[in-house]
Order: structure tokens, then C-alpha cells, then sequence
């Protein structure tokens, strides 16, 4: 059916649908695995976890649906409130009794049960809103004070607010990847490289400021030594894929989420894939999240309007980074951050937001620009390439 002058649905994407729904069907059954003895410790109920993930998952399908047939140049008109919305949300975890503190962070909003993670949403708007401003300003985009300084500044202004709570490794994936999407966009390499140069000493400060920081990073580079303390985590998490072996120990049969290895349900449930499906079931995962990064890639390059492309660019980028990052840490290969793996870890709010994005990838794969009608928010593209990086 036609929903667009010069575009057509044509369908589900069968390899993005059928990837997401088997990481979610795996992903119940290993949270359920990883989780039933630290839910009958804290809660007497050994399906507690199993329960809300199963309501997680219907609520993401549901969610994913709606997203797919929502048009994606919809997200066009929304982007600048999206990002107020983010902004005010994140601004709202510093209001006394609105916060809630976690292990010392700030990162949640609770509100009639529900607990809220306002920086995944602030990722998904940040993409949408460079997504509009990448393809509003092509023109003009090689321009230092059009392309470079206004995107610095409105990730400044949100990174400030995510450093406060803290949590460095999301600031860390915010700004990988809006380093990509500008880089894709077509900013000057130049200004991107001395941005970058000039963070450094910025991080190095905020890495020194906390002592806890300091004691990641030394795990990270010798675990086996900090084993009793920083690197304990990563000593079991290693543990647990060495004695999976090629094919696993099998399913509720791991040893290292009995109390060994922390929150094996949520930040390292790579590793109880690890010791229960062994290298076997971790290459399976790994290869069904490269499916949707390569559909995701090839969705963006054959976009012929840009605000499409670069959208898709975003949440692909964002999905793997996501993804590496969460079995870097798993693997040692990357100090340690607390980041889900997308769609197999137990909690709603990564679960919903990777689910609207997921939608909206779908929605910009099946929604096609003909080749007569490629445009802009300005008008026709007149032939513009899609990623100017080609070009640079």
C-alpha cells in the first residue's frame, strides 16, 4: 500500500524480525538460568526475574510493531521535542526525591512501580535529532560553525548531565557514536580528530578524579591480580566461558552465577551463555547480532533519502556498539562499564528503547524512496551522494 508519494511498504525485513525475536526467546530462557537462584534469595520466588522478563519481551514485540509502521520521517518532526523531552528527563533525576540512587549512581526514575532509565532515551533522541540536523544541513555541513560546533554543543550539554549521575560508559557509547554519525554525515575529519584530541585530557581528569575509575582500569589491564577486588568481576566472567568449553555445560547447569559472578542476568549474561552453551551458543548470539548490523548497514547505504540513511546509520551504530561493548567487558577486552547486551539481558528500559529502534530500522527498510523521489527537508537531493564521507 502506498503511504508516501514515491514510497511503498514492502514487508517485513525478514533477517531484523527473525533476529530479534530468536535474542529475545534465548534471552528468557538464559535470564531465567542466570536468575532463579538470586530471585529465590531476594525475593522467595524463583521466577521472579523469568516473569517480568517474559512481560519485558511481549511489551518490546508490541512496541517494535507499532514503531514498525509508525513512518520513520515522522521522528523528522518530533526530533527537536524528542530531545527537549530527553534533556527534561535526565535534568529530572537531580530533583530530590525524584532520583533513585543505585551502588551510588543516579540513573533511575521510579514512578507507580516502574523504574525508568532516562539516558537510553536520551541515546535515541541524540540520534534522531542528528539524523534531522545531519540531513537539513548538507549544504552547508564542511562549515565549522553549521556542521561541527552546534551538534558539540547540544552532546556537551547532555553528556554534563549523564557525567553527574555517573556513568561514564554511556557518555563513552553517546559520544562514539556521534562521532560516527557526524563522521558519516560528512563533518570535516580534521574537526572531528582535534575534537577528539582535546577530550583526551578532559577524560584522563574525570578517569583520576575517581578512585574506583582507577582501579577498573588497572583490573582491566591485569584482572588476575585485582581478582579479590576490581577484577572480580571479569576473573569470573573469564572463568565461566573456560569451563563452558566448545559445546557448554548445559542450560541451568553453570556454576559461576551461583553467587560468583555479579548480576549474571543483566551486565554478563554473555558469560552464563558461555558456561551453558559454550563457545558454540556465544558464536550463535554474536552471529545473530551481526545479521541485524549488516541488514542495519545495508538498509542505510541503499536509503536514497537522507534523513532515512542517517537514522538508520544511528541505531545500527548504537546496536553494536552496544553489543561490543557488553561482551568486551565479558571478555576482558574492555574496562568495565554497565551496559546490557541488547534483547538478552533482563530489564525493560534498554529492552524498549532497542525495540524502537529495531521499529524504526524496519520501518525505514520497508519504506523504500523510489529514484525519481529522493528528497530532503529542503527539496530534492539533486543527486547528492547519501553518506558524504565518499567524498570528503
Amino acid at each position: 500500500m502506498t503511504q508516501d508519494r514515491g514510497k511503498t511498504d514492502e514487508g517485513w525485513d525478514p533477517f531484523l524480525l527473525g533476529g530479534v525475536l530468536l535474542l529475545l526467546g534465548i534471552g528468557i530462557i538464559m535470564v531465567y538460568s542466570a536468575s532463579s537462584a538470586i530471585a529465590v534469595k531476594r525475593f522467595g520466588n524463583g521466577v521472579y526475574f523469568l516473569n517480568r522478563q517474559i512481560v519485558h519481551a511481549l511489551a518490546a514485540i508490541l512496541v517494535l510493531i507499532c514503531c514498525r509502521y509508525i513512518p520513520y520521517t515522522f521522528y523528522r518532526r518530533v526530533a527537536y521535542p524528542l530531545l527537549c523531552l530527553a534533556f527534561l528527563v535526565l535534568a529530572a533525576l537531580y530533583i530530590p526525591g525524584v532520583g533513585h540512587t543505585v551502588g551510588g549512581s543516579t540513573r533511575w526514575l521510579r514512578a507507580f512501580g516502574v523504574s525508568f532509565q532516562p539516558s537510553e532515551l536520551a541515546r535515541l533522541a541524540l540520534i534522531v535529532y542528528l539524523a534531522y540536523s545531519l540531513s537539513s544541513k548538507q549544504d552547508r555541513i564542511k562549515e565549522f560553525s553549521i556542521g561541527f560546533v552546534p551538534h558539540v554543543i547540544v552532546f556537551a550539554c547532555f553528556t554534563l548531565l549523564i557525567l553527574l549521575q555517573p556513568d561514564f560508559g554511556m557518555v563513552a557509547m553517546i559520544a562514539c557514536i556521534g562521532w560516527i554519525m557526524l563522521f558519516i554525515g560528512g563533518v570535516r575529519l580534521s574537526y572531528l580528530l582535534g575534537s577528539t584530541l582535546a577530550i583526551l585530557p578532559v577524560a584522563y581528569y574525570v578517569l583520576i578524579q575517581a578512585g574506583y575509575r582507577l582501579k577498573r582500569l588497572a583490573s582491566f589491564l591485569d584482572p588476575w591480580r585485582y581478582q579479590s577486588d576490581a577484577g572480580y568481576q571479569v576473573v569470573h566472567s573469564l572463568m565461566a566461558f573456560g569451563s563452558g568449553g566448545v559445546l557448554g555445560a548445559g542450560v541451568g547447569n553453570g556454576y559461576q552465577k551461583l553467587f560468583y559472578l555479579p548480576e549474571p542476568h543483566t551486565d554478563f549474561i554473555i558469560s552464563v551463555v558461555g558456561e551453558e552453551l559454550g563457545l558454540v551458543g556465544v558464536c550463535f548470539v554474536l552471529g545473530l547480532y551481526l545479521v541485524i548490523l549488516w541488514r542495519g548497514v545495508m538498509i542505510a547505504l541503499r536509503t536514497q533519502e537522507p534523513f532515512g540513511s542517517f537514522l538508520a546509520a544511528g541505531v545500527t551504530a548504537a546496536l553494536g556498539l552496544q553489543v561490543a561493548i557488553n561482551a568486551g567487558v565479558a571478555l576482558g577486552l574492555v574496562p568495565t562499564k554497565g551496559l546490557t547486551l541488547p534483547f538478552l539481558s533482563y530489564g525493560g528500559t534498554s529492552m524498549m528503547i532497542n525495540a524502537v529502534a529495531m521499529g524504526i530500522l524496519m520501518n525505514i527498510s520497508a519504506r523504500r524512496s523510489g529514484p525519481s523521489e529522493p528528497w530532503t527537508s529542503h527539496g530534492r537531493t539533486r543527486g547528492r551522494k547519501r553518506f558524504s564521507f565518499v567524498s570528503r
